[in-house]
């Protein structure tokens, strides 16, 4: 998004600038006259050296210093705007510096008069508004929030710390704003405070930080975007800003703050309704199109995006609308308007305030005076000044009516009326959803028992019946609808989510058409759905080791069971995107498979970490030892489908007879029996935030029958002289997933030497034919569409190339498509397989997640499937499938010795 340059102008330009400003702006006349210096400079040097020299002003009184100062600075500030040297961005940035510099040294000598010999600490200013965003007005107020440490605060001895904070901050407010023969510094508003006709003007900063926790109100979220510690003691500013953070960027969305904010944009309109009107008198500030409609419509928008993407979190309007079109959000060309707009309409608003160095922000409706303000700016007269801004407040006023529009359209209450608007949504049958609707309506579900929720659902509702009749089964969908409505204990959230996104109301649709497992994970935690908000949300899963750092900072400094619930949290939020990518046809079966794997062996990771520490809290740590994990299967295979369990094995490498050193010692055996056992829970254990993983661990050393966790060298020994075919078939695909490095290093050493020994390939093939019927007698397949059992399916693949492998000591990656192209690469195999694989695989995701139990997928879920399979047709799909089974049963045949 651009941005103003610093402008390099000529002499001319300087002098036109002075010209105007004497013959229109009767304060900045006076001031030439008072101080000629700062123009002569200006005139032979520029405006930046005429800035530098008006704050260069001393004075041995520091009310009088901080007003000549000021003074000077409005009137170089001013010549240097005037004469296009100094763009928007540099003269607001000047005017809030100079004014942070003027509180923290009037603050500072406040607190001296009162205590002398100490450090000025204790209190912090909290800028907000347009200082806050170092955006400061020409003519402005500043808003101000004081807060101080009662322990840190000088005060006299006996000084109450309260009346001593006020007292302070009076002090402080009267060396900035009283009039004196030399003006004022700064006029300071200190009403954003907490209560304010109650609150005394200085808050002890813990009281404000529970005001902040527990009471405010959605309004005063948004007065926080824009909030920094201007002045003061810069670590308890600091301080109260992060305590409040959470407070000000929520996490999840609440639409509801949105609407707080919409409603006041809305009072504001008709507070000012007389100077809606665009023309003389019009309101910069207020009035429709104007500079705050511009504000209102960025902090919305940093309101809804802000909790989950830390670089919208900035305070200055301009900078908001760059990093809302950069990360998306933003149409980029909306976001140009937006900022080109609001730089004419601030820049007019300080023409208006240079006149006469007032505090206004309405064009004059004499006709001779907004003469005067269009001439200062350069333009010939008000009608040229007019038509300057009208197409950007025009701009501004469609932008911001979208988002303040205060009529919802929602559906009639007459049956006939109401059949006629369903019939136009396209639904097909209206009686039926009449009577769902009229069920709703009654209020039976908790979700619509206040009138908060039957608002936002009545809002909503057009609009997602809307999308749920354009998809392919709008009855079914409708059906999955009701039961999350009456699922939720609250909806009010949700339903003002999908009024406010209609793309999001259509995903909403087709998840509720083709995903079950998805639909009834949305009706328990409806917040899943913030995360799909974000365009970022559809990108594939980021790299391992990123996962795993968010899930630890996430759960830092929390307890234990916090820890787990924080985790479950995030994991289930990237598994439920995930689903919804493959459904969206966003991503490829292939790659949702690997990005489901990646998250599980990310949370895998953060849960043995934490549930390791947790453990060596009551029984410490055991030196010189590790603490391994052997994934198996899909997981060792990278290639989860959203239904899968975890095959995990359980190591430890401990010394001969180790014990920990906690307050409730145990030896190796004990302690690492007993922490697999709460790694085990930490991943399957349901807590409030919903399930993980099955965990299944019947492929460790004697199965169900033996230890949970086993030593390093008992493996290896077991695997050796006792483990049967299947055994050493299951760690084909084995792979480490938790240790250090060189433990880690150590186990795939292992594993490779087990894998490699020499084999008798009559007996592998025995004793895989004989595991494989017995297999298919105890499970046989649910049906033709069975992608894993039936014949020529995956298992059928996973043996093959299992027995290969084996035979022939060759391809051993867990992974099965890297493993079945090295096969390929030695003329093991036809290469046509590898193609078969990933259709196979590719089915196998997808219908995991849209049919349930493994039925064969409805009738109109058949072209998404095939659709994201690659395929334009069922038919298509469907006979692809059949080739590849064909394929895969042959080499399952050669690889026996027999053929099909």
């Amino acid at each position: 998004m651009k941005r103003a340059m610093t402008a390099t102008v000529d002499g001319q330009a300087r002098r036109g600038a002075i010209d105007r400003a004497r013959a229109e702006a009767p304060f900045l006349r006076e001031a030439m006259l008072a101080r000629p210096d700062l123009a002569e400079r200006f005139v032979a040097d520029g405006a930046e050296a005429a800035v530098g020299l008006a704050l260069a002003t001393v004075d041995q009184d520091l009310a009088v210093e901080l007003r000549r100062r000021r003074k000077g600075l409005a009137l170089t500030v001013a010549l240097g705007d005037l004469a296009g040297e100094l763009p928007f961005e540099r003269v607001t940035g000047l005017l809030s510096d100079f004014a942070d510099s003027a509180i923290d040294r009037a603050l500072a000598q406040a607190i001296r008069e009162r205590a002398p010999d100490a450090e000025p600490a204790g209190v912090a200013v909290i800028a907000l508004g347009k200082l806050g965003s170092r955006e400061l007005n020409y003519s402005s107020d500043v808003d101000l929030i004081l807060v101080f440490d009662r322990d840190t605060m000088p005060r006299r001895g006996r000084d109450d710390p309260g009346e001593a904070a006020v007292r302070v901050g009076r002090r402080m407010i009267e060396l900035l704003q009283q009039r004196t023969a030399d003006g004022y510094v700064a006029r300071v508003d200190l009403r954003l405070r907490p209560a304010p006709e109650v609150t005394p003007i200085v808050l002890p900063v813990s009281a404000a930080i529970a005001y902040y926790e527990s009471t405010a109100l959605a309004w005063e979220r948004a007065a926080f975007i824009r909030s920094r510690a201007c002045a003061g003691d810069a670590a308890l500013g600091g301080h109260f800003l992060d305590a409040i953070d959470p407070f000000i960027w929520r996490r999840a969305l609440d639409f509801g703050a949105i609407d707080e904010i919409r409603a006041i944009s809305l009072a504001v309109r008709d507070h000012y309704a007389q100077v809606q009107a665009f023309g003389p008198g019009f309101d910069l500030k207020r009035g429709r199109g104007g500079i705050r409609e511009v504000e209102f419509f960025t902090q919305a928008q940093q309101m809804i995006h802000g909790g989950r993407d830390r670089a919208l979190r900035v305070a200055a309007t301009l900078d908001a609308l760059a990093a809302l079109a950069a990360a998306g959000h933003l149409d980029a060309k909306l976001a140009d308007a937006l900022a080109d707009a609001y730089r004419l309409l601030r820049t007019i608003e300080h023409r208006v305030q240079m006149i006469d160095d007032q505090q206004t922000h309405r064009l004059p409706l004499d006709r001779a005076a907004l003469d005067a303000v269009a001439r200062l700016h350069g333009v010939a007269d008000g009608d040229g000044l007019l038509g300057l801004l009208e197409p950007h407040v025009s701009a501004v006023g469609a932008a911001f009516d979208e988002l303040a529009s205060g009529e919802a359209k929602t559906l009639s209450s007459d049956p006939d009326k109401l059949h006629a608007e369903l019939v136009q949504l396209g639904l097909g049958d209206p009686d039926t959803v009449i009577k769902r609707i009229a069920e709703w309506r009654s209020g039976h579900a908790r979700s619509l028992r206040s009138p908060a929720a039957r608002g936002a659902f009545e809002a909503m509702l057009p609009g997602l019946l809307g999308a749920i009749a354009g998809g392919p089964d709008p009855m079914r969908a409708l059906n999955r609808f009701s039961d999350v409505v009456e699922r939720l204990s609250s909806g009010v959230n949700l339903y003002r989510l999908l009024e406010a996104r209609p793309a999001l109301a259509r995903l909403v649709a087709e998840i509720l058409s083709h995903a079950p497992v998805l639909a009834d994970q949305l009706a328990r935690r409806p917040e899943l759905l913030d995360g799909l908000i974000d365009a970022s949300s559809f990108d594939p899963p980021p790299p391992l080791e990123t996962l795993i750092d968010r899930l630890r900072k996430a759960m830092a400094g929390e307890n234990y069971d916090v820890a787990l619930d924080r985790a479950r949290r995030i994991v289930n939020e990237r598994r439920f995107a995930l689903g919804v990518q493959l459904i969206a046809r966003r991503l490829d079966p292939l790659d949702v498979a690997v990005g489901y794997a990646r998250v599980a062996e990310a949370v895998l990771v953060a849960l043995a970490d934490a549930a390791a520490q947790e453990f060596a809290k009551t029984h410490g740590t055991i030196a010189g030892s590790e603490f391994l994990i052997l994934a198996l299967g899909r997981l060792g295979g990278e290639a989860l489908t959203h239904a899968s369990d975890l095959d995990l094995i359980y190591l430890f490498d401990a010394p001969d007879g180790a014990r920990s050193d906690g307050g409730k010692p145990l030896v190796a055996t004990d302690y690492y029996n007993r922490l697999a056992s709460r790694v085990t829970a930490a991943l399957s254990v349901a807590t409030a935030a919903g399930p993980l993983y099955e965990v299944d661990t019947r492929l460790r050393p004697q199965g169900a029958k033996g230890m949970l966790a086993v030593s390093l060298a008992a493996f290896a020994a077991y695997q050796a002289d006792e483990a049967w075919t299947w055994e050493h078939m299951a760690l084909t695909r084995g792979r480490a997933v938790y240790g250090s490095p060189q433990a880690r290093t150590k186990l795939d050493a292992a594993l490779d030497t087990i894998l490699r020994r020499p084999r008798d390939p009559v007996t592998i093939r025995v004793d895989a034919i004989a595991m494989r019927s017995d297999m298919a007698t105890h499970r046989p397949p649910s049906g033709p569409l069975d992608i894993k059992r039936g014949p020529g399916g995956l298992i059928d693949l996973e043996f093959a190339v299992h027995v290969l492998q084996l035979t022939h000591a060759v391809a051993f990656d867990p992974r099965l498509g890297p493993a079945i192209d090295a096969l390929i690469a030695a003329g093991l195999v036809d290469p046509a397989i590898a193609a078969a694989h990933d259709l196979l695989t590719r089915m196998l995701v997808t219908i995991r997640l849209v049919a349930v139990d493994g039925a064969e997928p409805e009738e109109e879920s058949r072209e998404l499937i095939a659709q994201v399979c690659g395929h334009e047709q069922w038919d298509s799909l469907l006979a692809a499938h059949d080739s590849a089974r064909q394929g895969v049963a042959t080499l399952w045949a050669s690889v026996q010795g027999t053929t099909t």
